[in-house]
């Protein structure tokens, strides 16, 4: 049964519309997964289902009695309160239910996302307000939810505790993400919103790339064969109609009306083409870190953590909301000093950081938050004017003259990419840089970070992106403790002896009787696996030198327990030599199992 229905529904702003006459009907125990690009409407047409926004044409139909709660993509900032005070305006009102069950499942909620009941709205972190909202969307038990980036500010053990819910609640679910882990986990069917029209993909994530790639191929063929008659059509118009038949007639007509089709016609957005400024090379080793200690009062962030990062690593950094991820990278970069222990850069370090805080000016221009006042940019060393640069990153040129104060979320990010990119650089760090990305723009700065040559510290929640992206991650545990394995996020599961995440807790289903129920994910499969690591091939060139030298120095020892004078005038040394010599051959042994593991690895992924 349909819960909800557009029919024909047009939502205008501009001359181009974002609903373009759209139909859309959602069943009970739906999860429909809304993709489009940045900027083309989805949040709008959430808005429009929620009903805090009027369609400009066309009518929406509700089953009548049904509940409907939407998460925003953005944090209101009208709210106040405590956190349970702000969850508990997510209670709807008029329906029918015994007060102490709210209370319960409220406290529940509370209980499964690891919020203070007690703490103040405002005064808590980006991602704990997330976090409350969240709960305050779900507290209603609403028949129809709508997520829009739900996972965004999300650490990895809510995101799953998320998918887990959803999938149990049995909640009508139509929802925004760029967490394609999220995606494939939850959706039962695909729609996709793109110039004003939306397409329904009734199959799995993987199907609907295959699906959606050919749909595009036969568009351009059928647009291209258009445009050959279009053109044939006008060529013989211009060579004039030789008398008033009614075949002439009617061809007249038909140009007429392929003239207005292709005056309507909307073209699909190009691809954003990203790239990096080049900050020459670093040094092999690019920071390294020994027994760093830090705390704030008795809050112990980082404790004995150690490590050493080489030129060309992809570092993933996952750990729980609060955790200290942000902390770490500001001690890894000399921007807070450790309690203890000590940090070293390498030579020729050129750091260009993307933070949390996203800092845009709303009151400038798009292009005035990217180049000032200038008109022009410096990009790889060639001067360009600043329009022609924002294109690239798919903003045209009445955009880039628009308030940054009107943009997306995804806008935002990728305005933020244009800025950032002008910088020349040879480590890369990246706080939480896919939120809000559509998929293809993700896809792009995925394949980007690849490819690129530099070093790069990543802080991601995103597990898909870090499989793809990451030669290493380091992981948070408690009490400070951070431990490093090689790959990605689903390396780490398969290194630690899982083949599932850290079990949480949920507290028990907010709409059941059921309390502390566990809620374990599945282990997702990486596309793609990890690379021969830069520091793996230098520690392979130099173990020969070092065998060499390890077998030189166990030769003399050994000439030394041959010669019969150590026996004759110092007998107690024999055995000091003798031990010596076994601690040198267990060294040797050791540096040979390691350059026969390196040359496997070398040859599995190169």
């Amino acid at each position: 049964m349909a819960l909800l229905q557009l029919k024909n529904v047009s939502l205008r702003y501009s001359a181009a519309p974002l609903l373009d006459g759209v139909d859309f009907q959602l069943a009970a125990g739906e999860r429909v997964c809304l993709l489009g690009r940045n900027g083309c409407g989805k949040t709008s047409l959430l808005r429009v289902i929620a009903g805090e926004e009027s369609p400009s044409g066309g009518e929406l139909i509700r089953v009548n009695g049904i509940t409907v709660s939407r998460l925003a993509q953005e944090i209101p900032e009208n709210i106040s309160g405590t956190t349970v005070s702000v969850i508990r305006g997510g209670l709807p009102a008029g329906r029918h239910e015994e007060e102490w069950e709210a209370a319960r499942r409220v406290e529940s909620l509370m209980t499964a996302m690891r919020l203070p009941a007690d703490g103040d709205f405002a005064a808590l972190s980006g991602g704990l307000r997330r976090r409350v909202l969240l709960a305050r969307a779900l507290a209603g038990r609403p028949e129809v939810l709508l997520l829009d980036e739900p996972t965004n500010h999300l650490d990895v053990d809510a995101i799953l505790w998320l998918e887990n819910f959803l999938l149990a609640s049995g909640t009508a679910l139509f929802f925004v993400t760029h967490d394609r882990a999220f995606l494939k986990k939850l959706a039962t069917r695909i729609v996709e919103l793109d110039r004003g029209k939306l397409s329904s993909w009734d199959c799995d994530y993987a199907t609907y790339l295959v699906r959606k790639e050919a749909w595009l191929e036969a568009e351009e063929k059928n647009r291209a064969a258009f445009d050959q008659k279009l053109a044939r059509e006008e060529a013989w118009l211009r060579q004039g109609v030789k008398a008033r038949r009614t075949r002439n007639e009617g061809r007249v007509r038909a140009l007429e009306r392929m003239r207005r089709e292709r005056q309507r016609r909307r073209e699909r957005p190009g691809e954003v083409k990203l790239g990096v400024t080049d900050g020459g090379v670093s040094g092999r080793k690019v920071i390294t870190a020994e027994n760093v200690h830090f705390a704030y009062g008795d809050q112990v962030i980082v404790s004995g953590f150690s490590t050493e990062i080489w030129r060309g690593d992809k570092i993933g950094i996952v750990g729980a909301n609060g955790a200290g991820k942000t902390t770490l990278l500001k001690l890894l970069l000399g921007q807070l000093a450790p309690s203890a222990g000590g940090v070293r850069h390498g030579a020729n370090l050129q750091v260009v950081y993307l933070d949390q805080l996203r800092a845009i000016d709303g009151g400038r221009t798009v292009a005035q938050n990217v180049a000032g006042a200038a008109e022009s940019v410096v990009f790889q060393g060639r001067a360009r004017h600043i329009h022609s640069y924002l294109a690239d990153f798919l903003f045209a040129p009445d955009r880039a003259r628009a308030p940054a104060k009107i943009l997306s979320g995804g806008e935002r990010n990728r305005l933020l990419l244009a800025k950032l990119f002008l910088q020349p650089a040879n480590v890369l760090v990246l706080d939480e840089p896919t939120n809000d990305l559509d998929a293809e723009t993700l896809e792009l700065l995925e394949n980007l970070l690849v490819e690129y040559a530099g070093t790069l510290l990543l802080v991601s929640h995103d597990r898909a992106f870090l499989d793809e992206v990451c030669t290493s991650t380091l992981v948070f545990g408690a009490d400070g403790e951070i431990t490093e394995f090689n790959g990605g996020y689903s390396d780490w599961l398969r290194q630690r002896g899982t083949g599932n995440p850290a079990c949480v807790s949920s507290g028990g289903a907010a709409d059941s009787g059921h309390t502390g129920r566990i809620a374990c994910a599945t282990l997702p499969k990486p596309r793609r696996p990890r690379k021969f690591l830069n520091r793996e091939q230098w520690e392979l060139d130099a173990l020969p030198a070092r065998i060499e030298q390890l077998e030189a120095a166990q030769e003399e020892l050994s000439r030394q327990l041959w010669a019969p004078e150590l026996y004759q005038k110092e007998p107690g040394k024999v055995s000091v030599l003798k031990s010596q010599s076994a601690a040198l051959a267990t060294e040797i042994k050791a540096a040979y199992a390691r350059w026969e593991e390196l040359e496997r690895l070398r040859e599995e992924f190169t």
